[in-house]
């Protein structure tokens, strides 16, 4: 299995500093004034919770790319943390910050 991993180093990273923006918007569209309008603060309310959300899967898809980072810079990068056994190339591919091969992904997310 051939890999660049300094440039899937350079695209996580800079995925993570896209990402870090998000969520730097996020905040400050949260600190917003709110409406004088009963029914706009309700409407913003509920806007709050979709941002609260997306936020959410924001900082977790961060910090995976965080530990995928540390991985390449272990050495560890494309080998499953769960059976030890390498990860399919497609896998990382399509997910480069992937820990677990699709078998150990399965069984763990069948056992949730």
């Amino acid at each position: 299995m051939t890999r660049n991993l300094q440039a899937i180093r350079a695209r996580l990273a800079a995925r993570f500093v896209a990402l870090a923006h998000q969520v730097e918007r996020l905040e400050v569209s949260r600190r917003e004034p709110v409406a004088a309008d009963f029914a706009e603060q309700a409407v913003e309310r509920e806007d709050d919770e979709a941002r609260d959300s997306l936020e959410k899967v924001t900082v977790a898809e961060m910090a995976r790319i965080r530990l995928a980072i540390a991985r390449i810079d272990a050495g560890g990068y494309g080998i499953c943390t769960a059976c030890g056994e390498d990860i399919e190339e497609a896998r990382l591919v399509a997910v480069p910050e992937a820990a677990r091969c699709i078998a150990c992904s399965d069984h763990i997310a069948g056992h949730a």
